[in-house]
Parts: C-alpha cells; structure tokens; sequence
C-alpha cells in the first residue's frame, strides 16, 4: 500500500510514519514544500516500512495524485483554519482521482464542512474522512460508551499536553488566530459562542488508582467536537473542549491577550505566531506527562449522574496518541476492513475498544470516575480499581462506620534537633522496636478521624476528600496543617504520595513538601503499614511500620 502523507516530516505526520514503521507492507510518500526537509526525515527514519521524499504542496496536489497513485492520502499538513479560498482542495483532488483521504483537522468548521462531499465520494466509491485525531475520534468514542448507561446532557472536556511534547507551527497559528475570536458551540440547546482562549475552568486528570496529573487551567479551543457531536447525542444541550498548555504562566498570557483582543476589537493575534512558538517549545519545565479528560453529565433511571472519563499519559507516550487515529484505520485497511464510503467527520470511525488495543504496552492509562458521595472515604477517591485492593485493605477502608484495629509496630526517629523538634509538635511515637498500636477510625461529617495510639501515646489526624485544587486527593490535616495526597495502586500496594500541602489553609511552596515512601499492603492475612515522612534539609522525622487486624467495638 502507498500512502502519501502531506506533512509528513511534521509534527503529526512524522509521528505517524513513526508509529506506522513495523509495517513492511506500505510505502509512506513524506511529502511537503521543503525537499531538504523531507530527505533529513528519511535519512533518519528507522523501521520495516519504506519512506520516500517528495516535494509536495497543496497546491500541487492534482499533479502529485496523478504521478504517485497513491492508495491513501493523508493531510498532516494544516493550519486547517487558514487554506483559503479552495480549502477542500486536497479532498476534491482525492474524490476525483478515486483515492481514499484521511486528515488531522482540528478546525470545527473545516470538519464540519466535509459532509458537503458525501455523494460525491460515495459515488466515486471511496471514504473520506477529516479530523481523525483525539478530537473527535477519542471524544467520541468515550462519550458513545458512556451514553450506554445515561442521557447526555452536558459535556465537558479537555486536553493536557506535556510541557515537553513540543507543538508545531502550524498549530501555534491556529491557536493563536481563534485567540479572543468567537469559537462556535452549542449551550442550553442552541447555537452559541464563546471566546477562544478567553473562557476557563480548571480541573485535575486522574484515572483511578494513578498518580493525577496537577490540577490544571483549560481554556476553550475551536475544535471539531464542538460542531460534530451535538448531533451524535439528540439529548445533549451544552459542550465544552478545552486545552490546558504548561507553563500556566504563558497560558495566562494568552489568556489576557484573547481577552483583551475581545474587548477592544484588535486584530488577530497570528503575527506572533513564531514568537509563541518559540517560548513555549523553550520554556519546558514540570513533569512529563500529560492528559486528556471528558466529562459527562445526564440521567440515568430518572436521577442525576455525573461520569468522568481519565486519560493519563507517561512520558514520550502521550505526543503520539493525536496519531493513533490513523495508525489504527490504517491497519485496519490492511486486513480488509474499510471504512464506508462517503465524506463525513471521523467522529465514528473507531471505539474505545479500539484505542484500548492501541495503548497497550505503552504508559497510557485510562479510567472512568462515578460520583459516590455516599461511598466510604478511600472508595470515593479511589473509584473502580478499590475493588482490585486486597482483601484486608477493602475492609479497614470499605466501612464509613466507626472501628478499630489493632496490633504492633517498630517506630524509627529521625536525627537532629528539628527532626525532634517537628515530632514533637506533631505528637509522633518514640523510637521502639517492637509497641503496640491502636488505630481508631470515627467518621467526622463527611471526613474520618484516624487515632493511632503508640504504647499509649497518642496523635491523630483527619482525613478527607479534596476539593478544588485537590480533588480526587485523599487531604490529611494535623492540626493547623494539611497535606494533599495521592491514593496510588501498584501491584498488592496502595501508595500514600505527597502532592500538595498548605498551613493554616494557605498553599505551602512544593520545595518544602515533606516526602517519604509511605503505603499499605496486605501479608499473611494481615493489614500492614510502612510509613515514612521526611522534610527537605531536615531529612527523617518519624517511620514507622507493623500490622492491624480488626476488633469488634460493642456499643
């Protein structure tokens, strides 16, 4: 099979041909203005596909069909916002010549748009779909399984780049030229608008039982979801999409100037494109990962229901999933299954099921989240994979009731005044061998009291499910200060991870966030702790480790 890819040593483009590179049966054509370019990529291309550059644009693209014959085209290329006067140049091009298109499109009314050529492929037997990428495709397939089980109502969504994954050219001047524009969409059931890069939401990415994303700050983005779902949902009156760049501080910045470019009428921002590019693939700081999220809310047997959809992405993982769309159609192609033919949005050209194959082997995580607000504390934050807990940790965890368990414990101490010092104050246990413990648990309005008693000494913290900047974070206080953790499963373990702390209800700097390994396990039938809390520049305060089993409390 040949595939032409315009763009292909772009930023999509390349890493399609990169994910397409285990398969010896095609020839990717990678095609755009600069040659040198085009060659530098296949001088370096590694893997079992053949490449070939070719010096390719747009505006060439009847001649280039014509000599190269491709099977497939591909429009890597865009901004698709800004092809002119002819925009579906490529597509009546591939219609004509009896060639089957697929694209990137992220520009609501481009995709929109292409049904417009529905009979014309049809009749000229081939498919042509436009804004194959995670918005729509993956948006899409989410929200089909989640309407498996609830009228939808109102969606909301976003997209949370890596500060590292870098951003092309052609998508900074998309980004930039609808900043402060008005962005198509629907609200209360009707035709809206809203301001592009001017409105705003924050939310925390986390699938159950991993390690959440920061809380981040979204802004609106023109994306195709906008226009091509709605009508995918008969019961859905709003929608929102989102992206959530890093650093917030030059997000923010684009905030004030699509705002500012509102109120006063100023011309479009695109002039500044290479400037934005520029400081945004330079400043690159933070944690490599990135997300993606959806949230739905409906009906479901005459109440209310609230379902969230998490995507969290490792490392160099999370650039490629924008690409997975096509990869995937395109090895479906060469087992036969095409799509139907005929122009439409690629809103149904996959499943989840489909993305699922897709990301195994690769750090990309996924889960749904329910609202259980009358669930037991750990089983709210923790959502479906509580139940993957082991036994003993579904018991002292799964009850909202008062309880106490017991056992022993060996206590290590920090070294140093302070270390003393912050003990101390916290009313931690001394150093032992071998003390008996006590753990109370009382609920508190909605929060749990925990009262651990050391050998008759004892201290107590409350614990609760954090809202805002912590949410879907198990917050413990102790006294005047609290601490944002992370509830984390890894194999038979549930891990206690610090990510935020704050005294006297004002954030504290990250800097100075206590650390230390701190979980829970099971063994030999038995609850077993292993807890350690450390400061930066003190070092160990106080670890300590043993076992629980649970005692009746009679009333």
């Amino acid at each position: 099979m040949k595939i032409l890819i315009l763009g292909g040593y772009g930023v999509f483009g390349g890493r399609l041909a990169e994910l397409l590179s285990d398969i010896p049966e095609i020839d990717l054509l990678i095609c755009g203005r600069d040659l040198g370019r085009a060659e530098a990529f296949c001088a370096r291309y590694r893997g079992k596909a053949r490449v070939h550059p070719l010096a390719l644009d747009r505006a060439d693209i009847v001649a280039g069909l014509r000599a190269q014959q491709p099977a497939l085209v591909v429009d890597a290329s865009g901004p698709f916002q800004d092809y002119g006067a002819d925009p579906y140049r490529v597509i009546s091009a591939c219609i004509d010549a009896g060639i089957n298109y697929l694209d990137f499109a992220d520009a609501a009314d481009f995709v929109f748009g292409v049904s417009q050529f529905d009979a014309k492929a049809k009749a000229a037997g081939v498919f042509v779909l436009s804004g194959v990428s995670s918005f729509p495709v993956l948006t899409a397939a989410v929200l089909r399984e989640i309407a498996k089980t609830m009228n939808i109502i109102s969606v909301e969504g976003g997209i949370a780049p890596s500060p590292y994954a870098g951003i092309g050219l052609n998508v900074m001047r998309a980004v930039v030229d609808y900043a402060g524009a008005q962005v198509k969409l629907q609200r209360y059931g009707k035709e809206s608008q809203g301001g592009g890069l001017a409105e705003s939401m924050r939310f925390t990415i986390a699938p159950p039982g991993r390690l959440p994303l920061r809380n981040i700050h979204f802004s609106l983005v023109d994306v195709p979801d906008l226009r091509v779902i709605p009508p995918e949902h008969p019961t859905m009156t709003d929608i929102w999409m989102g992206a959530g760049p890093v650093p917030e501080i030059l997000h923010r910045v684009l905030n004030l100037l699509a705002k500012a470019r509102a109120r006063f009428r100023l011309p479009s921002l695109k002039p500044f494109s290479r400037l934005f590019y520029a400081v945004l693939n330079q400043m690159r700081f933070g944690e490599h990962r990135g997300g993606m999220f959806v949230v739905a809310r409906g009906r479901a047997d005459g109440g209310d229901i609230e379902r969230s959809w998490h995507l969290l992405a490792e490392g160099d993982h999370g650039p490629y999933i924008p690409s997975m769309a096509i990869e995937a159609i395109i090895r479906k192609l060469l087992v036969g299954e095409l799509p139907l033919a005929g122009a439409r949005s690629g809103v149904r050209a996959l499943e989840l099921s489909d993305y699922d194959a897709l990301f195994q082997g690769r750090k990309i995580f996924t889960g749904f989240r329910e609202c259980e607000a009358n669930a037991p504390l750990y089983r709210r934050i923790l959502g479906s994979v509580f139940c993957a807990l082991p036994p003993r940790l579904q018991e002292l965890h799964g009850s909202a009731t008062a309880r106490r368990w017991n056992g022993f414990a060996e206590v290590r101490r920090g070294r140093g005044l302070m270390a003393a010092l912050v003990a101390a104050l916290v009313g931690f246990p001394k150093a032992a061998s071998r003390v008996p413990v006590t753990v109370t648990f009382s609920p508190e309005e909605g929060a749990e009291r925990w009262t651990r008693s050391f050998g008759g000494k004892s201290f107590s913290s409350v614990q609760s499910s954090g809202a805002g900047r912590d949410e879907h974070l198990l917050v413990e206080r102790f006294g005047i200060v609290s601490f944002a953790l992370a509830l984390v499963v890894e194999g038979e373990s549930l891990f206690l991870v610090p990510r935020r702390w704050s005294l006297l209800g004002l954030p504290m700097p990250r800097c100075l966030l206590p650390s230390g390994q701190s979980f829970e396990t099971e063994k030999d039938g038995q609850f077993c702790f292993d807890v350690e809390i450390s400061m930066p520049m003190i070092g160990v305060i106080v670890a300590y480790k043993g076992r629980l089993d649970p005692i009746t409390i009679r009333c």
